[in-house]
């Protein structure tokens, strides 16, 4: 690879017309500081209802180092990230989202980082702006994750990171449909490094994850990386059946020794209702895995491409 790399900066956008033109101005900015090229923007509009594909558009036509990929609909963040993927072309790769919060000025500190030695450096987000009931959300979804993934996965790790060629490569050809970005590069393996960096406030509009996205987003990292749902299944029936064979043990010895039955209709309620909420529980966990094994057989593209601009200008 030459001393003087080419980069790409991958970002999902949805619905971002206000603070675009400011995104893509700050990402030309640092590429303008950054040697070696020529390098490049890919912006994937996501199904957006704004004029966000318009600015877009126009920044392809003021820039050549902007690309914009536009989708036939909204198929979600993390099939937008697939889609810029697919359509980037440097040595490092650098995936951040739309909304500037995750800063484009830190950009040369992970290059350099990467240009050392990594093939992988993320962002360990710090100091966010959000309000407390989002933080406290984020910060449950980063501990779940981390513990119930067969990975370690670091804690605070968002998608904002830069990647060497073939960790990009390898993440872009994932056949997963659902896909879960930070755990990928963290299963690819290779040299791997988190920097602290500041995360900024969002400068309009509001954020596209709901606290349904969040726990989407939560289903698909455990799910995709952990079978131990289904493990606590099989430890909680084997502990259903101690208790039982316990409590037929206790049952027969009051029989035998005092000429009494065990009473407690109550106590038997509660036990069967109780072990049915457990059964309902892990059929929907059940239902979750053959859900997304329903979805890989399908074998559906990840999205679908509406128009591509740009593209070509950069020698791909």
């Amino acid at each position: 690879m030459s001393d003087l790399p080419r980069v790409s900066i991958a970002i999902p956008v949805f619905n971002e017309e206000r603070i675009v033109d400011e995104l893509i101005a700050r990402c030309a900015m640092v590429l303008d500081s950054i040697q070696g090229g020529p390098h490049e923007i890919v912006l994937v509009d996501d199904g957006s209802q704004d004029a966000t594909w318009a600015r877009i558009e126009a920044a392809t036509i003021r820039d050549p180092r902007v690309v914009g990929v536009s989708l036939s609909r909204n198929f979600g963040h993390q099939a937008a990230i697939g889609a810029a993927l697919d359509h980037v072309s440097g040595d490092y790769v650098v995936v951040m989202d739309g909304d500037l919060q995750d800063p484009p000025e830190a950009i040369p500190q992970l290059l350099a980082e990467a240009i050392s030695g990594f093939d992988v450096v993320y962002v360990i987000r710090i100091k966010r702006k959000e309000s407390l009931w989002l933080r406290s959300c984020y910060s449950l979804f980063y501990r779940l994750i981390a513990a119930l993934a067969e990975l370690e996965l670091p804690v605070g790790a968002g998608d904002f990171a830069i990647m060497s060629r073939r960790v990009a490569d390898l993440v872009r050809r994932s056949p997963e449909r659902q896909r879960y970005l930070r755990g990928l590069r963290t299963w690819y393996g290779f040299r791997q490094k988190g920097l602290e960096i500041e995360r900024d406030a969002r400068q309009a509009g509001k954020s596209k994850y709901s606290l349904r996205r969040l726990l989407g987003l939560a289903f698909d990292g455990v799910f995709a990386f952990s079978v131990l749902p289904i493990r606590l299944a099989t430890g909680c029936g084997m502990i259903a059946v101690t208790c039982s064979v316990l409590f037929a043990i206790y049952a027969l010895m009051v029989k035998v020794l005092f000429d009494q039955s065990p009473i407690g209709f109550t106590a038997i309620i509660f036990a069967i209702t109780f072990l049915s909420g457990v059964q309902l529980l892990f059929l929907g966990v059940l239902g979750e895995y053959i859900g997304r094994i329903y979805e890989e057989v399908k074998q559906r593209p990840h999205y679908v491409v509406e128009r591509v601009l740009g593209a070509g200008r950069n020698g791909k």
